[in-house]
């Protein structure tokens, strides 16, 4: 299958590595020179220099009726048009074109019918995520499957939690009202399929699989006592700082600073309860008149990288519980280890969108989960096929996995079933399963083609 990807960027680059890998014809399109010939340099893809949405450029990229076009520049006007050419000159297979403001997706049919096949908004998703890991104090990533029955959440284990220095198989003991599952266990920054004999350790970074009921309780067990979070800072009031303080101003003390007066003004009118605060994230004035040491959450949300991670680290320092912020360039973490407690990298949640809507096989869900170590989890159907006819009926523990991989959960029937050796696969069964090495996709997806 061919894939012309429109946009050098990180998004852009982080695809054309994920998609090159996994045995697709990519060729990837830019006026950037010098970002081409460091991708074609890498990479076993064709380069394109030109501007997205000319007619010329897209000619160039051998576009047909087999092609799959993905516009991720970043101009939402040239993703439109490349797409709306794409349509209707070449009738490319499919589009998916990533939208920086949401507000297209109200008017999509205005484009034309069918000119774009899947919108990708990661304002929003950057949102929702946000939202979620301030709802549960202690966790440091979740992520949702099968239409939110199931959530993986990774939770890092501190010296006085319950659960450090207790055996896997005893947890059932310790928790008998909770269902749950540990799918994968990462130390010193290493993942491992832990056994039941696995001990847990101080700083062991734990992925386990339960509902969104049990999150809060699980948590608690691996982590010391913290109060529940009250007092919130956001720093920026673009679409995703908005957005956020919109979302929580009804449950939560919220503060919003934003450089821009005008901006600030806007604001003030449009949310109901924030203190909207005009000035920089980086005034050590601002931040100590407003109280910054009894901040339970300071989030960083602007589009400046520096910006974010200079005011995480003054903030920090300055008392402030817990900070989040938006990195692009996660080389800067190295820079400040410590000061930053999560960052979201919103190419990340733009790659997984993408990957799960290339799929040949019957994939609900693709989702990067550590983007240095390529970790991955992947919700798919199980269908009856050369591969599978011969499992079923047989316990999911003899399914053959490769190495690094396990079954995290098992939906049957909008049930969520945790993995043991009784349970057997049938067929429809949707499996979550976690792999520690993103190019052994292949090898799982047998199960659902």
């Amino acid at each position: 299958m061919k894939i012309v990807i429109l946009g050098a960027g990180r998004i852009g680059g982080s695809l054309a590595r994920n998609l090159s890998n996994s045995n697709y014809e990519v060729c990837i399109v830019d006026e950037n020179k010098n970002k081409l010939s460091d991708l074609e340099d890498k990479l076993d893809i064709m380069t394109v220099e030109g501007h997205a949405s000319q007619l010329s450029t897209l000619k160039k990229s051998g576009l047909d009726e087999e092609t799959i076009i993905i516009a991720v520049t970043s101009n939402d006007e040239v993703n439109i048009v490349a797409c709306q050419i794409a349509k209707k000159v070449f009738n490319v297979k499919k589009t998916i074109c990533r939208f920086k403001d949401n507000s297209y997706f109200e008017q999509l049919g205005i484009f034309g019918d069918g000119v774009i096949d899947i919108p990708i908004s990661p304002e929003d998703e950057i949102t929702s995520y946000l939202k979620e890991l301030i709802d549960h104090p202690g966790a440091g990533q979740i992520e949702t499957f099968a239409n939110g029955k199931v959530k993986l959440v990774s939770v890092k284990a501190k010296k006085k939690g319950k659960l450090v220095g207790r055996e896997l198989k005893g947890i059932k003991d310790d928790m008998p009202d909770v269902d749950a599952f540990i799918a994968a266990i990462y130390r010193k920054g290493h993942p491992f399929i832990p056994s039941g004999d696995t001990v847990i350790k101080e700083n062991d970074e734990i992925y386990f699989i339960s509902s969104e009921s049990d999150i809060g309780s699980i948590v608690d067990e691996f982590r010391d006592h913290e109060e529940q979070y009250s007092r919130i800072m956001i720093v920026g009031g673009g679409k995703v700082g908005f957005s956020l303080a919109k979302h929580l101003e009804k449950s939560y003390n919220v503060k919003l600073i934003d450089s821009n007066t005008e901006r600030c003004m806007t604001l003030s009118k449009e949310l109901d309860k924030t203190i909207v605060l005009n000035g920089s994230a980086t005034d050590e004035t601002l931040l100590k008149r407003e109280n910054i040491s009894n901040i339970d959450i300071f989030c960083a949300l602007t589009d400046d990288d520096e910006t974010n991670v200079m005011s995480s680290l003054l903030a920090k320092k300055m008392g402030a519980k817990k900070t989040m912020i938006i990195l692009n360039n996660p080389s800067y973490l190295g820079l400040v280890p410590g000061f930053i407690d999560i960052y979201i990298a919103p190419y990340r949640l733009t790659v997984s969108s993408v990957l799960q809507d290339l799929r040949e096989s019957d994939v609900a869900q693709d989702v990067i989960l550590k983007v240095n170590t390529g970790a991955e989890a992947i919700e798919g159907v199980v269908h009856a096929n050369e591969f599978t006819s011969p499992l079923f009926g047989k316990p999911i523990k003899d399914i053959p996995l490769p190495e690094g991989s396990a079954i995290a959960a098992i939906i049957r029937h909008g049930e969520l079933i945790m993995p043991s050796s009784t349970v057997e696969l049938t067929l429809n069964d949707h499996l979550v399963i976690f792999l520690s090495d993103k190019n052994k996709v292949g090898e799982v997806e047998v199960l659902f083609k």
